[in-house]
């Protein structure tokens, strides 16, 4: 039942300040007699609202993560269209418009030649008031592949509760975060409380396996009087704190460039047994090729990817001081401690973490055409194809790392004097993000983090990759937050992903008190105060410069 202000103060509730559960600002009774307690704060009944439901919100979650949504498996291609129109659904449920936007590149071929639909992008929007100010919101509905067989203790795609963490594909990236957003517009309806700003929402089915369309979509909606045209602040939580307690906002992103390098020996598969000795193989040079990116020390060995690094400066090295980060303890997260010497790369907080988020690395992911089943297969396979990737940081660009990996590929290739067809494929590439810290979107997050949970967030940056933040910024001049709900060790992309429950309560009441500190922010709204890009020509006209301002 909705809950009324006057509920709240005959029960005597009110939102926790100083006193804090599990890190979370709760609701519990005062202790006073009914009548007596006078305190009323608008979020007592949004905070109150959202405890009682828990049970509903892990069904829910449930029922998103038992559709298997994975973008990279192409007989799954419905399965993102169920996820797509269930998302839809919910949005048109709450009395928000939805609509799915045919993706710009329409089909995606795959290697055998044929070609499969691209799912739609799915728009959504609550509130359409001119006074005030409008947040879109990004997320994805697609997963990463996962198998009981890779490793998992408990079914992949069956929400599974354990010790108050919910486990399974999709709970943390993306599915849990997005859908906290559509939870807490149905808070606010069902208290009867007006939401304090506009929402967009834009969610992709394709984000796992490179966004295609993506980019193009973008920009075509950023297009004067199409739907981001009037959006003023962007919101995205898709990444992870620093640690497992204390929440963080990010501002900062490495960039992506994914390869494949191939080699091909025959044209069918060998027998050792038989041509072991007698011919090139491709393996082997696959093994030489793929050794000569990076040694054991982490050091990428392809000339040319370090030149546009930027030097640390000393205002950079002293924020690392003050960040709560324990490398013993990260050490146990990312499973390292109990394995070997359990030693990491560095020894120290602030090499670790400038390794994840200042410096490009180069990681080996995996060979294609090789035997991997369990047991034994003495073949000498025709072609192998071998996955890496480069993580990038600002400055550096997609093309020109391409163009230096080939070239290294290449020059190795040479040095083997193998017979043999070797190719070099560069795939996704995507730029690094930075954003600024001082900016009004970032300080309503503070605002609200110090709300929820009682501290504020450390500010960071992320080793991995969302493209999608440059695209936006880039397309809509607007800025882009980035808004973590989910703990460091939640395992997105592996094994046994989770979803603690208290990240999954507390991310609908943050998202929720950060649209009210958004509203707070005074002054015209940032959309009405875009300059329009102008050409060498245009700025020869007298007046065109203000003639941009729209």
């Amino acid at each position: 039942e909705p809950l009324s202000s006057k509920d709240v103060e005959e029960a005597g509730f009110k939102p926790l300040r100083k006193t804090f559960s599990e890190g979370g600002n709760k609701v519990q009774y005062s202790g006073a007699k009914p009548g007596s307690f006078k305190f009323k704060d608008p979020l007592a009944d949004f905070y109150r609202y959202i405890d009682y439901r828990e049970e509903i919100y892990i069904q829910r979650l449930k029922e998103a993560v038992a559709i298997k949504s994975v973008s990279a498996w192409p007989d799954h291609r419905p399965e993102i269209m169920k996820m797509i129109d269930w998302c839809k659904n919910w949005i048109d449920k709450l009395g928000g418009k939805s609509e799915l936007y045919a993706n710009p590149l329409v089909s995606q071929k795959l290697e055998d030649g044929s070609e499969i639909p691209l799912p739609p992008i799915l728009l959504g929007s609550f509130g359409n008031d001119p006074s005030k100010k409008t947040v879109c919101v990004y997320g994805h509905l697609d997963v990463q592949p996962a198998l009981l067989s890779d490793g998992w203790d408990t079914e992949p795609f069956v929400l599974t509760e354990i010790d108050g963490k919910l486990f399974g594909r999709g709970s943390t990236d993306d599915k849990g975060p997005a859908l906290s957003w559509l939870w807490m517009v149905e808070a606010f309806n069902e208290l009867k409380m007006d939401l304090p700003v506009n929402i967009k929402i834009i969610y992709e089915g394709m984000e796992e396996y490179g966004s295609e369309g993506m980019f193009e979509a973008v920009n075509d909606l950023a297009k004067q009087g199409k739907f981001l045209d009037d959006v003023d602040f962007f919101c995205i939580s898709d990444n992870y704190w620093l640690g497992k307690n204390k929440p963080c906002l990010t501002y900062g992103l490495r960039g992506m460039a994914y390869f494949e390098v191939g080699v091909e020996c025959s044209k069918q598969d060998l027998h050792s047994g038989v041509y072991g000795g007698t011919v090139h193989e491709a393996m082997t040079d696959l093994v030489r090729l793929m050794g000569s990116l990076v040694d054991t020390d982490g050091k990428i060995l392809v000339d040319g990817v370090m030149k546009d690094v930027a030097p640390v400066t000393e205002e950079e090295e002293k924020m690392y001081e003050t960040i709560d980060f324990d490398p013993a303890e990260y050490a146990k997260e990312c499973g390292v401690a109990t394995i070997g010497k359990g030693e990491l790369l560095h020894d120290n907080k602030k090499d670790i973490l400038m390794a994840r988020w200042r410096y490009p690395t180069l990681s080996l992911h995996g060979i294609e055409g090789a035997f991997s089943d369990p047991g034994a297969k003495t073949v000498i396979p025709r072609k192998v194809m071998g996955k890496f990737s480069l993580r990038l940081v600002p400055d550096q660009n997609p093309k020109q790392i391409a163009e230096v990996v080939t070239a290294h590929l290449e020059k190795e290739f040479e040095k083997l004097n193998s017979p043999n067809k070797m190719w070099v494929k560069a795939h996704h590439g995507a730029k690094a993000w930075l954003s600024s810290t001082d900016h009004p979107n970032y300080e309503a997050a503070k605002k609200a983090v110090e709300t929820v949970f009682g501290q504020s967030p450390d500010m960071t940056r992320e080793g991995g990759s969302i493209p999608i933040a440059t695209w936006l910024e880039d397309a809509t001049q607007m800025n882009v937050l980035l808004l973590p709900v989910g703990a460091c060790d939640d395992m997105a992309h592996s094994q046994n992903e989770k979803f603690n429950k208290k990240n999954m309560m507390n991310a609908i009441k943050v998202l929720g008190v950060y649209l009210h500190e958004i509203a707070k922010i005074k002054g015209p709204k940032p959309s009405d105060c875009k300059c329009e890009p102008l050409s060498m020509e245009d700025l020869m006209i007298p007046g065109a410069f203000v003639r941009a301002f729209r």
